[in-house]
């Protein structure tokens, strides 16, 4: 198999990088209170993971 034969810049590696920051990460939706949110984190909003409360809940503003 063909190696590189250089290494190749930093500007050139972050240049292919940007497109990589662009897209939203995945999320899921929150059983108890149905907001977005990170898959394997509490709620922001109502505090729960997997069924309990870990986190105190944010009060609206």
């Amino acid at each position: 198999m063909p190696n590189p034969k250089r290494r190749h810049s930093k500007q050139r590696t972050a240049k292919r990088r940007s497109h990589d920051f662009l897209t939203a990460p995945n999320s899921n939706i929150c059983p108890n209170c149905n907001e977005r949110k990170l898959p394997h984190h509490a709620c922001p909003k109502c505090g729960e993971y997997k069924g309990r409360a870990v986190t105190p809940a944010r009060a609206e503003v």
